[in-house]
């Protein structure tokens, strides 16, 4: 199967500027094609999973990436649908792009480490792939060069006619952002006139931007660009794909812990976790048809999911940390929590999915009723709720079952002198830590 094909088969590709075209030139060996990442953090989200698995398929199909990490478009803002963007200051720009080029060449490194130690905020080559920075361009553009030389070959009603610019217009929409497209039009350009770079991929909710690139092209100098859109990943039930119920799910280990990285993908619904074996997996079309042909024999297993979940944290974290993300999940699901070794409960107990519990030194005590503790971490909202839950013995504290309402906790029994563990039900489990 060519890749075209093999990408087709799998549901990415969304649109095309023009398919024939496209097909034809991935099946080039050699034929350059970017993807772009704005600053916006110091580290991506699994929001972001897509575009880099992407890199790594077209690369594995004999196609040479350029990678763009935008210090340039990152200091404007691509514009959200509803409300502007804060902008950000050119230090923290500058932090985020260092940051992300970091992580960013950890993934096509063959060592599972970053290209370089330190600050770099402009362009280099590492493994194959061209690394880039918008910036080192379009600082220095003149806004009379902006207006002369490319604001010419931009209609206002081509630009309020984009998807990104319609949803903003009941709530208002900046010069700043508006704009937006014509930055991201001048990369397409300079890439395509340094690089020979004739693909540009991304999701479908830049289309408007990248096809701004390729009029940019066929104005300027006379070329074909092409474009290739990948569909928005959401989830079964239309909403946004890559948060949890603590907040966004990182790619960097410090701020989303392998465990809980894994647990993300493990948690995915029976509808969605096909098309993400798909998306995001390597497994070959053949595998992922037995993994669903298992979903729908015996879906209480989940085996598609511990497969997504573990071929996902091997590619991010590496093979070592998807194990014993593997292992943490299998002795909490088990109730052998405290077998858990003094490192894993620091993972586990770590980044957003943690709350933070200071009753015990606040009050000057060592030891609470359950019902207060369990209002007091949050896991429930009323000691009306907590009395009942513990009553229907729906409350696990540290893998053991609390049904006396006269239980208390005791800070003296938290593993590791600060960690408790509280699992609600099957599958609701809170990360609670202790305040000294």
């Amino acid at each position: 199967m060519d890749i075209f094909s093999e990408l087709k088969e799998r549901g990415l590709v969304f649109q095309t500027s023009n398919e024939e075209a496209v097909k034809e030139y991935l099946s080039r060996k050699g034929g350059k094609f970017y993807l772009g990442f704005d600053p916006t953090a110091e580290s991506l989200h699994v929001g972001s999973l897509l575009p880099i698995v992407s890199i790594k398929r077209l690369q594995r199909a004999g196609l040479k990436p350029i990678v763009l990490v935008g210090g340039a478009t990152g200091l404007i803002g691509d514009p959200k649908p509803t409300t502007e963007r804060q902008l950000l200051e050119l230090k923290t720009v500058k932090r985020n792009v260092c940051a992300l080029k970091k992580q960013l060449s950890r993934f096509f490194s063959p060592f599972g480490r970053s290209a370089f130690g330190g600050d770099f905020f402009g362009s280099f080559k590492f493994s194959g792939i061209i690394f880039v920075n918008n910036y080192d361009w379009i600082k220095n553009i003149s806004l009379i060069e902006v207006l002369r030389d490319f604001g010419k070959h931009f209609t206002i009603s081509e630009m309020l006619s984009k998807e990104s610019v319609q949803k903003r217009m009941v709530t208002g929409i900046s010069f700043t952002e508006f704009t937006y497209m014509i930055l991201q039009a001048i990369d397409f350009l300079n890439l395509y006139k340094k690089y020979n770079c004739v693909l540009q991929v991304g999701g479908s909710d830049q289309w408007g931007n990248m096809i701004a690139g390729v009029e940019l092209i066929r104005k300027k100098i006379g070329k074909e660009g092409l474009v290739l859109s990948m569909p928005l990943v959401t989830k079964s039930d239309g909403t946004k794909f890559g948060k949890s119920e603590s907040g966004a799910v990182w790619l960097d280990a410090e701020l989303t812990s392998p465990y809980h990285f894994y647990q993300f993908w493990v948690n995915t619904d029976d509808a969605s976790v096909i098309k993400y074996l798909k998306y995001y997996s390597f497994l070959t079309i053949e595998e992922i048809k037995k993994l669903e042909e298992l979903v729908a024999k015996e879906p209480e297993k989940r085996v598609a999911q511990q497969t997504l979940a573990k071929e996902m944290t091997e590619f991010v974290h590496g093979k070592e940390a998807a194990e014993t993300a593997e292992k943490i999940s299998k002795l909490l699901f088990t109730g052998k929590v405290k077998e858990l070794g003094k490192n894993e409960l620091k993972e586990v107990f770590s980044g957003g999915a943690i709350k933070e519990f200071g009753k015990f030194a606040e009050l000057g005590v060592a030891e609470l009723p359950i019902a207060e503790f369990l209002v007091g971490a949050k896991v429930v909202d009323s000691k009306r709720q907590a009395r009942e839950d513990v009553e229907n013995k729906a409350i696990e504290i540290n893998g053991e079952k609390v049904s006396d309402l006269n239980y208390k906790i005791n800070k003296k029994d938290a593993m590791a002198g600060k960690y408790i563990l509280v699992k609600r039900g099957k599958k609701d489990y809170h990360f609670v830590r202790l305040k000294n």
